[in-house]
């Protein structure tokens, strides 16, 4: 089996994030959605939430499994997984030399390679902090984001401010 690893905090995840794991769905027999945590970024979602709505959003596409990464390198957890390739999208060529060390450090640590896809051109601009700072400033990111995460927004799930904005 051919299985590969999509790793993001994904806070929330947004319509780029599902155009590449759907593209990384097929190419790979299962794709582990792996949502990790950064205990030096605030997050809008907990953890938990973050997992329900990538499991909530992605359902429908066949050899998808979403799961917490846990603590520790990713190395070792694709190694622990059987995974054979980490697939991060690339919007623009900031993104590749941020990816390429730690895409190089992983293959060195566990042998495991990584597949780097471009993101479609009218996903390009979008990152979870822009949407979360778009939707805080009051603008429509109902074209950006799944359903399950814009009713979360909306609803103000979360949120430090309980209008919904914050």
């Amino acid at each position: 089996m051919r299985r590969a690893v999509c790793p993001g905090s994904f806070d929330p995840i947004h319509n780029g994030h599902l155009e590449v794991i759907a593209r990384a769905a097929g190419l790979f027999d299962e794709v582990i959605v792996a949502v990790s945590t950064n205990y030096a970024k605030k997050y809008r979602f907990p953890l938990e939430e973050r997992i329900d709505m990538a499991r909530e959003t992605l359902a429908s596409l066949r050899g998808i499994v979403v799961e917490p990464v846990g603590e520790g390198l990713l190395a070792e957890y694709c190694r622990q997984r059987g995974v054979s390739a980490i697939v991060k999208g690339l919007r623009s060529s900031s993104d590749f030399d941020y990816e390429l060390p730690m895409a190089t450090m992983n293959r060195q640590l566990s042998g495991v390679e990584t597949v780097f896809l471009p993101t479609e051109g009218h996903y390009l601009h979008l990152s979870s902090t822009l949407i979360k700072e778009v939707f805080s400033l009051g603008g429509n990111v109902s074209e950006y984001v799944p359903r399950s995460v814009l009713k979360r927004l909306l609803a103000g799930e979360s949120s430090p401010d309980q209008s919904g904005r914050g």
